[in-house]
């Protein structure tokens, strides 16, 4: 009996070591892996259809924090629909004022125009409820003077900037015009697909004889980038780590070499460029895959694309880690975990949410709602740490009071080992799309590819701001730090210790206004 026991002791160990093995990547793969990132980089600049899309935004300014000015953005990206109102006062400052309006199925499934109707009367709403219902301009925005207010050529007419975010796969052609290529999220409006959004929204506003111009088209992770240069004195990467990921830098016009003979190319300078770098390496080529992220992939609404976003964002790694404790439920000749239950939760597919691996974390780090457990004193800490994973891991995932006695501290040490190694394996494969980024931009250079002298490095010695937004990086306990340590490994400690990485927030509010601020000052360039 003993030397059985020891024989599952060892076959357990074996086990976990594997896991442990597969989700762990070594530092020479990382920098492999941020290579690649750097060639398809290369791809999506000089030509169109790449997974990685490398997408012209046409925003060629980037705030400093000294503008003012009050601007509207109209934010659709699901159910509601809001139209926020932002402040600019000049001093790396801004407030906010902001009104939700339901979407019905009905908009969403009905006439296109219809629904920009629908948008525009959202908008009109909002300036009306601000005290100016006659002219569709709240005092405060109805005098030239504040900055956002443009005239218009053929009359007197004042009409307000307003940037557009619009959370639907379009084709941009222009900061203000892009061609709607599908509907997603349950949409389905008719008579869209092909045309111009800001057209239809314009369209609507002028109909209606609302004084406002839509100048910009808006993605969330630009506007992640805005918000963050306005509030830190400038910004170079925005990043979203959250449901979902992606970025936007700003990029030399010169490399985006596919723009050919377009205006702007001649105009020089610089253009923030949307990676889309959630599609990375779709060929899995670079990314160290598990059976468990092919499980996952194969069983998706879209089998080998979106390959990045599956291993590191927050959509995707609850169900890793669910793929792997079932793995370990199952397991032959003896379960692993549980004692071979499961519960429906766990039998779900995304059952497992990734903020329960993130309550598991802060359980074991005695932090967060969970601190208090049913502990004595005289627990060491570890039994301590794992009573409180234990506690979360019977509440959240399912377990009845008749199955809480097959969860031991055994099988809470266990799952809250895989939530680290899942969790960390997102985090450092973060952090070659933040190194990759300032290796294009030659604010960086990967470790063992020549280092050269401080001065040949752009802004060499001075703090690089880079703007995240989502819950991973806001809320997951230890995440920054376990992609700052693996910058390090990519880029050297002198140069991560000079990485401002600060929250955006709201790049789908306060960011698209300060990108109708950047619209409206590229127009002024045009005329002066």
């Amino acid at each position: 009996m003993a030397h059985t026991s020891a024989l599952h002791v060892q076959y357990r160990q074996d086990v976990l070591r594997t896991i442990h093995d597969q989700l762990t990547i070594s530092d020479d793969t990382l920098l492999n892996i941020t290579r690649t990132f750097l060639r398809e980089v290369t791809d999506g600049l000089s030509s169109y259809g790449h997974p990685m899309a490398m997408i012209p935004t046409f925003v060629k300014g980037v705030p400093d924090g000294s503008e003012t000015g009050t601007f509207l953005a109209l934010d659709l990206g699901g159910t509601n629909l809001r139209v926020c109102e932002v402040t600019l006062h000049g001093d790396k400052s801004f407030s906010l004022r902001q009104q939700k309006y339901k979407v019905s199925e009905t908009l969403k499934t009905g006439e296109a125009t219809t629904l920009f109707d629908y948008l525009a009367d959202s908008v009109d709403a909002f300036l009306t409820d601000s005290g100016s219902p006659t002219s569709a301009l709240p005092p405060s925005l109805a005098h030239e003077s504040h900055g956002n207010v443009l005239g218009n050529g053929d009359s007197d007419q004042l009409y307000i900037s307003l940037a557009l975010t619009f959370s639907f796969p379009v084709e941009q052609t222009a900061l203000d015009s892009g061609k709607l290529l599908t509907w997603t999220k349950g949409f389905a409006a008719k008579n869209a697909i092909g045309k111009d959004v800001v057209k239809l929204l314009q369209d609507a506003f002028d109909r209606k004889h609302i004084h406002v111009k839509c100048v910009a088209l808006v993605n969330d992770t630009v506007g992640a980038l805005l918000s963050r240069a306005y509030t830190s004195g400038g910004c170079i990467l925005g990043a979203i780590f959250g449901t979902g990921t992606n970025g936007a830098y700003v990029e030399d016009v010169a490399n985006i070499t596919k723009l050919g003979n377009e205006p702007t190319v001649a105009e020089g300078g610089y253009m923030i460029v949307n990676t889309e770098w959630g599609g990375f390496n779709n060929t899995r080529s670079a990314l160290p895959s598990t059976p468990y992220d092919n499980k996952l992939d194969r069983e998706s609404i879209n089998p080998r694309f979106q390959a990045f976003e599956k291993f590191i964002s927050g959509m995707y790694i609850g169900e890793i880690t669910r793929n792997i404790i079932l793995s370990l439920i199952d397991s032959s000749p003896k379960p692993l975990l549980f004692g071979g239950r499961s519960t429906g939760l766990l039998n779900k597919q995304w059952g497992l949410d990734t903020a329960v691996l993130s309550e598991i974390e802060e359980a074991w780090q005695g932090i967060g709602r969970f601190a208090s457990s049913k502990a004595t004193p005289a627990d060491t800490s570890d039994e301590v740490e794992l009573k409180r994973v234990r506690d979360v891991i019977v509440q959240r995932l399912g377990f009845s009071d008749s199955l809480e006695s097959n969860v031991s501290l055994a099988d809470a040490d266990i799952v809250r080992q895989v939530c680290t190694l899942v969790a960390a394996r997102a985090a450092r494969l973060s952090a070659c799309a933040v190194a990759a980024v300032l290796v294009q931009t030659g604010r960086a250079q990967l470790v063992g590819s020549g280092a050269p002298g401080s001065g040949s490095l752009r802004d060499a010695g001075k703090r690089i701001s880079v703007g995240v937004d989502g819950s991973l990086v806001e809320f997951y306990p230890q995440f920054e730090p376990k992609l700052r340590a693996s910058l390090r490994v990519l880029i050297g400690p002198e140069v991560e210790s000079r990485v401002d990485i600060g929250m955006a927030k709201d790049g789908s509010g306060a960011g698209a206004a300060l990108c109708a601020l950047v619209a409206q000052r590229q127009e002024q360039a045009k005329h002066s």
